[in-house]
């Protein structure tokens, strides 16, 4: 059963607090969605260049991906927002949750010729043959073309690393959403750190890295935990998210 609206804009409103806490953020661009209806189309977005900082549960917009007269509304998403998570929401059964983000050391590994994260330690491991690559950057995506061809690079995937741009990651909650984002930017964090060194990377055998990479399902637990800790602080420093 979807979950409940009040209880998707708290957790979606903690996302954005969260992404400006660890200078994930980008001035007043990237966008956060999550799906609302049974069958995904209707879902929250975050408003038109509102600053991460500053969006609480009531701020978020509610809208329709098969709606064509979404972005004449005076309260209209931004466009690239509408592009891509109208498209992610129409065509990507596995995107309940969609965030689409420019996080430092992700987008570096974005921007170079081989952005592939390798497994030289358990957490970018957890990315052997789990996350897709889009190495076809079309510019900005603000028509629906770019977005369909966005939307098509998941496949299977829950995360993908788009070439020149940054990632997305997409999962059935925010919470999971969420710890994927998190680990996938302290994946690339990792790699264009040991790439800094001028050094060989130590990559694991292809069978150690299947096996640390199947292990992580089993830490499901604690990608619920890790975002309902993070949730506490929220409460403790900056409860208004909830508002």
């Amino acid at each position: 059963m979807p979950e409940p609206e009040a209880s998707l804009r708290e957790d979606l409103a903690a996302a954005f607090r969260l992404a400006v806490r660890a200078d994930w953020h980008e001035g007043v661009g990237n966008h956060f969605s999550a799906a609302v209806s049974d069958d995904g189309r209707q879902f929250l977005i975050n408003p038109r260049w509102r600053h991460f900082s500053m969006i609480r549960a009531s701020d978020l917009l509610l809208v329709d991906a098969d709606d064509p007269a979404t972005m004449a509304r005076d309260d209209s998403p931004d466009p690239s927002a509408w592009a891509i998570h109208a498209a992610l929401h129409r065509h990507v059964p596995q995107a309940r949750v969609a965030l689409h983000i420019h996080p430092p050391y992700a987008t570096a590994l974005a921007g170079l010729q081989d952005p592939t994260i390798k497994p030289i330690d358990q957490v970018t491991a957890r990315f052997y043959n789990r996350l897709g690559y889009d190495p076809d950057f079309g510019g900005i995506a603000t028509d629906e073309a770019e977005g369909l061809r966005i939307a098509r690079s998941f496949g299977n995937h829950s995360a993908v690393l788009m070439g020149n741009h940054g990632v997305t990651t997409v999962a059935e909650t925010v919470a999971e959403a969420y710890d994927a984002l998190y680990h996938l930017e302290r994946a690339a964090r990792t790699m264009v750190l040991a790439y800094s060194t001028g050094q060989p990377l130590a990559v694991m055998a292809d069978e150690i890295a299947e096996a640390t990479a199947a292990e992580w399902p089993l830490y499901k637990g604690a990608e619920f935990a890790h975002f309902a800790e993070m949730k506490r602080i929220l409460d403790r420093e900056a409860p208004d998210f909830r508002d």
